[in-house]
């Protein structure tokens, strides 16, 4: 990929760090309602996608390199998650010194409760694209997370 020419004029709404910040700050403002009573609020949330997205039980390490949290703040929000029966937490049958992480069904419950909440926030957000435009935004953004979360940010580097 071309860096941008440093002839094209610059200006706040072409700028990518200025967009990157207007959407964040945007999204945290409209998202924050709808996983605010779920334990650990946004980290919580995304634990419990993570989690309703795999196939195999992750270790709690392997989810907290997911997710990009330090395993430290993973331990104390999945016992508070745990607390909620919102996840459960078993021995690895391959490495009994790691522990799986499992969704419950109280917790699958409650993420399609908090999912249908910030369906209906994110719309608000998008609200000025097409369904074809905001899908090639999920893709393209969903892209770019995976080479941040590969090569840039490290854990808890960013909020979500």
């Amino acid at each position: 990929m071309k860096p941008r020419a440093e002839a094209e004029p610059l200006t706040l709404d072409t700028d990518l760090g200025w967009a990157i910040r207007m959407v964040s700050a945007a999204f945290r403002r409209v998202a924050t309602d709808s996983v605010t009573d779920l334990p650990g609020g946004a980290r919580g949330y995304l634990v419990l996608v993570a989690l309703a997205g795999g196939s195999e039980p992750p270790s709690q390490l392997a989810l907290a390199k997911e997710v990009s949290l330090d395993r430290t703040v993973m331990t104390y929000l999945l016992d508070d998650l745990e607390a909620h029966d919102l996840v459960t937490r078993k021995p690895d049958p391959r490495d009994r010194r790691a522990r799986q992480v499992l969704l419950t069904d109280t917790g699958r419950a409650r993420l399609a409760e908090v999912r249908e909440k910030l369906g209906a926030a994110e719309a608000r957000l998008l609200t000025d694209l097409d369904a074809k435009d905001t899908e090639q935004l999920r893709t393209l953004l969903a892209r770019v997370a995976q080479t941040a979360q590969r090569e840039v940010i490290g854990p808890d580097a960013a909020e979500c």
